[in-house]
């Protein structure tokens, strides 16, 4: 490994719920089982970094909740962030130069070890590996649904992961996805997906699987609408500190529906893969331009104090914002 000298960078911290800043970030000498990573690429969702953007995660998670390299306390000062590809500019000699992708927060450049990195293959490019983070946590779910081919499916929830989620499931053969949301903008994003797009009054029942991922009671309620006898809602929802009513009543005994959970913070037990396993099969599906179609918006990493508040409040049809770097 080639050494590397004490210098400063610079982060994204969420100074206090709403507002966000960049600060300095102090780089400490690379050691002889890790990697120096520049930043070229990294991605917020409007998921999880907005219920951390807005201060809204609860007292009893704030351990569960911590990303891989966080810096700070919930709710805030806080380092927060997990979907970030750059380049290796010093490391172990299979590593160097290599495009890798790092559960890491916003920051120009990062020291991490060499294990925490994951090589981006050569058929997905860079500025889409940033959605290898969200990618896997729909493979994960989809392993936890245990879909059937020919199935009839529903996911509701058209957002990043519940967008992954309809892409991987409409590769299996002889199902059929409707992808249901209350915005009807979606449209224009189910046809990249691949995938029909449905308001959820006109969706379709007598469903064998149901993904919930819209974080809404209203959507939970249409999930076990949705679903034949014996039917398999997975719940993909994270509700922070919300509590919501789910309707056991009216069809759900009758019918003997069931409502699994999927955590992305384990791999299914019906899945004897390790996270790194987990995370390449995402990068290997990341070949794939239709998951393109989840990068709604872009900015630089200087703007991102400025954009990322104006995003998550008033801008709902956003997905994916990637950020751009000039660190050199």
């Amino acid at each position: 490994m080639s050494g590397a000298t004490h210098s400063t960078e610079r982060a994204f911290w969420l100074r206090e719920p709403g507002q966000g800043e960049i600060r300095p970030a102090e780089l400490g000498r690379p050691g002889p089982d890790d990697v120096l990573v520049r930043t070229l690429y990294s991605a917020v969702s409007r998921g999880t970094e907005a219920l951390v953007f807005r201060g809204g995660v609860p007292a009893s998670q704030h351990d569960v909740m911590r990303a891989p390299f966080q810096e700070g306390d919930f709710p805030a000062p806080v380092k927060y962030g997990y979907l970030n590809v750059g380049i290796v500019e010093s490391g172990p000699p299979d590593l160097l130069g290599r495009t890798v992708f790092c559960l890491y927060p916003h920051q120009t450049r990062y020291v991490v070890p060499a294990a925490a990195v994951t090589p981006v293959p050569e058929t997905v490019p860079a500025r889409r590996a940033v959605l290898a983070g969200t990618v896997e946590t729909a493979v994960n779910a989809v392993w936890d649904a245990s879909p059937q081919v020919g199935d009839k499916i529903a996911v509701i929830g058209a957002g990043m992961v519940g967008a992954s989620v309809a892409r991987i499931l409409a590769g299996i053969p002889g199902t059929r996805v409707q992808l249901v949301d209350i915005d009807p903008a979606r449209q224009g994003l189910a046809a990249g997906l691949g995938v029909d797009f449905v308001l959820p009054p006109d969706a379709t029942g007598d469903c064998d699987l149901v993904v919930h991922a819209s974080a809404s009671e209203q959507g939970l309620t249409r999930a076990l609408e949705l679903l034949r006898p014996e039917g398999v809602c997975v719940e993909l929802s994270w509700y922070g500190d919300r509590r919501v009513s789910v309707p056991l009543g009216e069809w759900f005994h009758s019918r003997r529906l069931t409502i699994r959970s999927s955590q992305v913070g384990t791999v299914s037990p019906a899945r004897p893969k390790s996270y790194g396993q987990r995370l390449a099969v995402a990068l290997g599906l990341l070949a794939d331009a239709g998951f393109d179609a989840l990068v709604t918006d872009e900015c630089r990493f200087d703007e991102l104090p400025a954009v990322l508040p104006k995003l998550i409040s008033s801008e709902p049809s956003s997905l994916c914002l990637r950020v751009t770097y000039d660190s050199d």
